[in-house]
């Protein structure tokens, strides 16, 4: 027999194992590549990039203290679903609400984990459908990748990962180590370069302009003529057979320069670039900040997923806090922080914000661009691809880290009977929970081409033209399900941004009851402390409510459309209704009662 629900896990996994788990689901290297789209399109807001990712951290600090503190109290396998039982059963006034508080924690958690490998699925098919876009303009476009083969990647890229994990935890630490040490190297790279472009490139200088038809980089003016399309009437480059942008000419006949410029806002009032250092780094308005925390969560979540593994962890009390805090401060504080700003602070006339809002990969041209400057002309490409390459190894991790994650969270709810029973058994040879891991992966395939049907919908839509979308490749994997006009685009809901915000959605959730988990297991505690076990949770509770309010009351300030958020929301509250239908009905069928008889043989 494969399955043995009495199989138990071993400890194998030291602090440095720990730890690089953690990392590759916060993992930089894929989150700066393919989350800065993401973020760049949540319109006006966009120019408070940075300071929205700080607020996130500081979010998430918060939150990796109080998951700390509790690993030290409760190491096992679990996360907060573990901890929400053990707190409160080992409390003696609130012990009867144990299993109510482990199964609403265990549930709000799958919001998270069941969503969030999903998104990577689905980031990883548009990032495929950009280099793709990139070697062979004539059969994809870079800048609109077809849907139907990012959802074909998006299927196969679930299975290959799932495949991983049903190897064991063992192997995939070692992928995970791998990983984290070429990405970081790879991004760190092209931050120091995107620094050194704007410092070296001064307004008025000669500089690359690019083109997201050709996926080039070019140092002349492009030449232009007027084209009507839909009544609409346009200037649109001038190309060659190839589709290379053809230059201006000056009266001599030869190509006229292109001289960069900072300029922050276009005639429309739309963000374009950051005047200065300090411009990147700074509020510009509150609303704007709380805007793109809400995005950014995204990119920080993961610090938690190591106490999933606290049953497969040498010295568990001792590593497994370190490695919460840890990758965290390497990832989030250092990595994150380095790269995003480089990322914002490269952003001029040749490549502007909105230049980064119409594109599928943003980082990816960023990278073509500083590359040919480096390098020489035509060689920015090759630099690109050879990060495209460390970009996929951490696309590997993450979604190999969070499927882990997930289901092992699926599996300590099996074992206790709250999900169907069969979710918690291991597999004989490889000791990993391979049920829960292979019903994830199906989610996460669902999930993901449900996240692909409409990509560049909604705001997503403001640079694309009627011409632009006439102009793309025709054919089955180019062009399936794309809309036939701005319009369209425009008036449909960017599905991608909306399962993000529905897994943020979760996290927020699920961040703040561990925050007040964890007062409640230090409550009359000897080892308590004011400071970590009641200011900083305290903090954490609020900040995760008032990014979770700005699901509701954004929109109605002036910040996006209603469609993302509300349909986010939407499927937080079908998630709960069906959470507690199934609860009862699954009580009722095995005779449990809500609140807890008995502590007897339980704490």
């Amino acid at each position: 027999m494969a399955d043995q629900s009495t199989t138990e896990m071993k400890a194998t996994l030291g602090l440095t194992g720990l730890t690089m788990n953690a990392m590759a689901l916060i993992a930089p290297g894929a989150f700066l590549w393919l989350t800065f789209i993401a973020q760049a399109g949540e319109g006006a807001t966009a120019p408070a990039m940075w300071i929205g990712i700080l607020l996130a951290l500081l979010l998430c600090l918060a939150t990796a203290v109080c998951y700390a503190e509790l690993a030290k109290l409760y190491p096992g396998t679990g996360s907060s679903y573990y901890f929400a039982e053990q707190s409160f059963l080992n409390h003696d006034k609130h012990w009867r609400y144990a299993r109510l508080s482990k199964f609403i924690v265990g549930w709000a958690s799958h919001l998270y984990y069941w969503i969030y490998p999903g998104v990577m699925v689905a980031v990883t098919g548009i990032f495929c459908g950009y280099v793709v876009g990139t070697l062979w303009p004539n059969a994809m476009s870079a800048s609109n990748p077809g849907t139907l083969f990012m959802m074909v990647v998006a299927v196969v890229f679930t299975l290959g990962v799932a495949y991983i994990a049903h190897r064991g935890v063992t192997g995939s630490t070692a992928v995970n180590i791998a990983i984290n040490v070429i990405q970081i190297s790879a991004l760190i790279v092209f931050a120091v370069m995107a620094i050194g472009y704007r410092m070296n490139h001064p307004p008025g200088s000669v500089a690359f302009q690019f083109d997201s038809v050709s996926g080039e980089a070019y140092t002349y003016e492009f030449a232009t003529t007027q084209t009507t399309a839909n009544g609409q009437t346009t200037d649109t480059i001038v190309r060659d057979a190839n589709m290379v942008p053809q230059p201006k000419l000056d009266a001599a006949g030869q190509p006229v320069a292109y001289k960069i410029s900072y300029p922050t806002t276009d005639d429309k009032g739309n963000f374009l670039t950051h005047p200065s250092a300090g411009s990147v780094i700074g509020i510009h308005n509150v609303g704007w900040m709380f805007v793109q925390a809400t995005v950014a969560i995204l990119i920080l979540v993961g610090f938690e997923s190591v106490t999933a593994m606290g049953g497969e962890a040498i010295n568990a009390k001792r590593n497994v806090p370190i490695a919460v805090i840890t990758s965290l401060l390497v990832q989030g504080a250092f990595c994150y922080l380095f790269e995003y700003f480089a990322a914002n602070y490269f952003l001029n006339s040749g490549y502007t914000m909105q230049s980064a809002t119409g594109s599928a990969a943003p980082i990816g041209d960023m990278m073509i661009v500083v590359g040919d400057a480096l390098f020489g002309q035509g060689h920015g490409r090759t630099f690109m691809l050879i990060e495209a390459i460390t970009v996929f190894l951490a696309l590997i991790g993450t979604t190999l880290s969070c499927i882990n994650t997930g289901a092992r969270v699926t599996y300590a709810m099996g074992k206790d009977q709250e999900v169907p029973e069969h979710f918690g058994m291991l597999h004989e040879k490889n000791l990993s929970p391979h049920r829960a891991i292979w019903a994830l992966a199906i989610i996460s395939a669902v999930i993901g081409c449900i996240s692909l049907l409409v990509v560049f919908g909604d705001g997503a839509a403001a640079t694309l033209t009627d011409s632009a979308i006439a102009a793309l490749p025709h054919g089955l994997w180019s062009s399936v399900w794309f809309a036939t006009s701005q319009a369209r685009l425009a008036a449909l809901p960017n599905t991608l941004v909306m399962i993000v915000l529905a897994s943020n959605f979760g996290t927020f959730l699920l961040y703040m009851l561990s925050c007040i988990i964890c007062m409640v297991a230090y409550q009359g505690h000897p080892n308590y402390s004011a400071v970590r076990h009641m200011l900083i949770p305290i903090f954490g509770v609020l900040a995760n409510l008032i990014c979770m309010m700005f699901y509701i009351i954004g929109p109605f300030m002036g910040y996006g459309t209603k469609m993302e958020p509300f349909g986010a929301l939407g499927i937080a509250a079908v998630w709960a209704i069906y959470g507690g239908i199934y609860f009862t009905k699954a009580s009722r069928s095995m005779g449990r009662t809500t609140l807890v008889a008995s502590r007897a043989g339980r704490a």
